[in-house]
């Protein structure tokens, strides 16, 4: 359709006869969308920004990412950008290439350079931040094709984008005094303190950034042809002296000046604030590898290990006994610790290494048993390969050693073919043993790419009843991992998931809702989540009180709420009464998801029945003692409904004046 379009507009050009009206919008909304995504493409390529104005960089590009999701939508919009906002949609493209081009001097440029001409780059961060705020308060996105969830998103942008205009970000006056003070005296031999200090501050500390800021100031007297003026000459003075006191005192360029002083604690007080969030409740420290203890509460791996293999069985923070050992690896918290590290410029934390490989973990006993019971599932006795499936479902249950060791050895692609066998148990016991590998992050890939999700599904419409439970939790397994939403997505899970969710025993639905859960985050999930029946399922496990589901249902919900057809069908559900209740009476996660519900449906039809419920009252506590989530849902709805009922004062106002007098 693209290809014709263009064909089409080029003829017609030839033939010097002006396009169709809808053939030329269309034709340049998809250049501006295209225009959007190459930008952003560019300013994402910028990783680093190690410099004096660090924090100002790491925030405008943060902001920007946020806004990624928005062109992602446009980008997948069937209806393009009307014609009425190509205009403002413009704007914004061009508050992204000026963004683009300040990133890319922050990362690229050079560092003594930026801290000279502080007056200039200030001007430039204004000028940048002015204009995408300005950009984003015209553009008219009631006439765009994109979620609640994404203006929610874009609301935030524009806040943070209007306070930080209006604020004034003064650069490091001793910083800019102190450069100067050498920078002037090229001759002269400048005290060491201050040039240490100039080093630490510029991050001039090792080898790498002296040779790359070299390289930069060359750059800059190649394109003065040949002539690089006093200007460059005296950075390039200045340079060489912090590369001299940096040789001399650290020859290994490390970065470690202070003597007698870690490098890291040093970063440590100079570093940005560490989230709480992030922060390991036992260590304090930012958390490498946060998992979750049968409490749902997060800890360093390494820390709750030693903690439970001291003798302690109760949870740390609660105080609450475990029920089990188990450690669950929280990848959306460690997601979130990894994109935080990035937008402040800091290095994500490695995740820790791997168990080590199969020869060096299953002794050659083990592997040569493993290699039998493979053996085995190719067998042509049914009752051989039930079996021989059921060990090696109870050896990949065992530890993480078995599980590399049997993925190793090539059973994957064996269990995937007995998914599909007519004994009921054999297939139990395959699901179940792909689920247990599954636990083991690098045979998640494996899995996948075996093919077997088709084989998954088909255990989870047909199989058993813990058949079906296990390939639900298979696909929740399987799906921590973001492009594998869209896999299994695309297969046809949801709707045997929504079934489960429906008929299934109480583990069952439990393991349907944490894969839709997870599979919803995915917005092209949504809507087949909907269109699956799932809305009046989550109502009914929302109002029966002994079901046991109401924090999934209302967790779901929430996430549903935000595509327009999760949208429609939770107001055609009457679901408002029950969210206003939840507010009111539920638990602090139950009351921030079911005002998160409520705001996407204030944003549409349905304000009048909220405002008609008594909520102010409730939003106003939950303002003020809920949930960090759950306070920011109750503003966005107390201005909401103000808004509202401001409006219908008016009216009323207006019809008791009567009309007006000719």
């Amino acid at each position: 359709m693209d290809e014709e379009g263009t064909n089409n507009t080029s003829d017609l050009s030839s033939d010097k006869v002006a396009a169709p009206a809808g053939v030329a919008v269309g034709v340049a909304s998809e250049a501006l969308v295209q225009g959007l995504v190459d930008v952003l493409d560019e300013i994402l390529s910028f990783s680093e920004f190690r410099n004096a104005y660090r924090r100002q960089f790491c925030n405008l590009s943060r902001r920007i990412k946020l806004l990624g999701p928005l062109i992602e939508e446009l980008r997948e919009s069937k209806e393009g950008i009307p014609d009425d906002a190509l205009q403002s949609v413009s704007e914004f493209k061009e508050g992204l290439d000026l963004a683009r081009d300040l990133l890319r001097l922050g990362s690229e440029g050079s560092k003594i350079s930026l801290v000279l001409e502080t007056e200039k780059i200030n001007k430039r961060f204004y000028e940048v931040t002015s204009h995408l705020e300005r950009s984003l308060s015209i553009i008219p996105f009631d006439k765009l094709d994109v979620s609640d969830e994404i203006k929610e998103q874009v609301e935030l942008v524009h806040a943070q984008l209007k306070r930080a205009k209006e604020s004034t970000n003064t650069a490091d006056s001793e910083l800019h005094t102190d450069l100067l003070s050498i920078y002037n005296n090229p001759t002269s031999n400048p005290d060491p303190t201050i040039l240490r200090n100039l080093s630490e501050k510029l991050q001039l500390t090792t080898i790498p950034d002296l040779k790359q800021e070299s390289a930069v100031l060359h750059e800059l007297a190649v394109s003065s042809d040949g002539d690089p003026g006093e200007v460059v000459e005296r950075m390039g003075c200045l340079l060489k002296k912090i590369k001299e006191l940096v040789q001399s005192e650290d020859p290994e360029g490390s970065g470690s000046f202070r003597k007698g002083e870690n490098k890291m604690e040093f970063l440590k007080l100079k570093g940005p604030v560490i989230p709480d969030d992030f922060r390991c409740p036992i260590s304090l420290e930012m958390m490498k590898d946060p998992v979750i203890v049968s409490t749902g509460q997060t800890y360093e791996r390494e820390c709750i290990e030693k903690w439970i293999q001291s003798g302690h069985n109760t949870c740390p923070k609660t105080q609450l006994k475990l029920p089990n050992s188990s450690l669950t690896p929280n990848f959306v918290l460690r997601s979130l610790i990894s994109q935080w590290c990035e937008s402040n410029g800091l290095d994500p934390p490695k995740p820790p290494a791997h168990p080590p490989k199969s020869h060096s973990v299953c002794t050659a006993g083990e592997h040569s048993r493993v290699l039998s019971l493979l053996h085995s599932l190719s067998s042509l006795s049914v009752e051989e390969q039930r079996n021989s499936a059921a060990e090696l479902r109870l050896l990949a249950k065992r530890n993480a050693e078995n599980r590399a060791c049997i993925a190793e050895a090539g059973a994957i692609p064996l269990l995937v073919s007995l998914l599909s066998v007519s004994d009921l148990k054999t297939q139990e016991h395959a699901v179940t043993c792909l689920l247990n590998l599954s636990i083991f992050e690098e045979n998640k890939g494996r899995i996948i790419a075996s093919g077997s999700v088709p084989g998954i599904v088909h255990v989870l419409k047909r199989g058993n009843t813990d058949a079906r439970e296990n390939a639900a939790a298979t696909l929740f397994s399987l799906s921590v991992i973001d492009e594998n939403k869209v896999t299994i997505g695309a297969s046809g899970a949801i709707p045997p998931l929504v079934s489960l969710l429906n008929n299934g025993t109480q583990r069952g639905k439990k393991d349907a809702a944490t894969a839709l859960f997870n599979l919803c985050i995915y917005q092209g999930n949504k809507g087949k989540a909907v269109r699956a029946g799932i809305v009046p399922i989550l109502m009914e496990l929302l109002t029966e009180t002994n079901s046991g589901m109401v924090d999934e249902a209302l967790a779901i919900l929430a996430i549903l709420s935000s595509h327009n057809e999760g949208k429609a069908a939770i107001g055609a559900a009457k679901a408002v009464p029950i969210l206003v209740q939840q507010v009111k009476d539920g638990s602090p996660r139950n009351k921030e998801n079911a005002a998160a519900v409520l705001v996407h449906l204030c944003n549409g039809d349905f304000i009048m029945e909220v405002s008609e419920l008594g909520v102010v009252e409730v939003l106003e506590e939950l303002r003020s003692s809920g949930t960090d989530r759950g306070k920011r849902k109750a503003v966005l709805l107390l201005e909401r409904i103000g808004r509202f009922l401001d409006q219908q004062k008016e009216v009323e106002s207006q019809i008791l004046m009567g009309p007006a007098c000719q």
